[in-house]
């Protein structure tokens, strides 16, 4: 599926991880840094509502569970959020 995106001669030249690192060290410090501070509190936000559900004790065992078990879904989320995040930071550059 999202293989174009693997191919280091593609028409976007790189993966989506290697796109969000060239914008993190290339873009604007404060747009970084803002969506930084985003994804941070989302991370929190998830944090949260983990704990609430499942106790602070059984987070890093359901993470790691859902990442084996559902580990081309997390790889496909994790290129999404990549991609979202370069959008955002791009859309603020202009």
């Amino acid at each position: 599926m999202y293989n174009l995106f693997e191919d280091e001669d593609d028409i976007f030249q790189g993966s989506p991880k290697s796109k969000f690192m060239d914008i993190v060290y290339a873009a604007n410090r404060d747009l970084v840094q803002n969506e930084l501070e985003r994804l941070m509190g989302r991370m929190a936000v998830m944090e949260m509502l983990l704990q609430e559900q499942h106790g602070e004790d059984y987070i890093d065992s359901i993470l790691r569970n859902v990442e084996f078990e559902r580990a081309d879904e997390v790889e496909m989320m994790r290129k999404n959020l990549y991609i979202i995040s370069v959008g955002n930071v791009l859309s603020r550059n202009e």
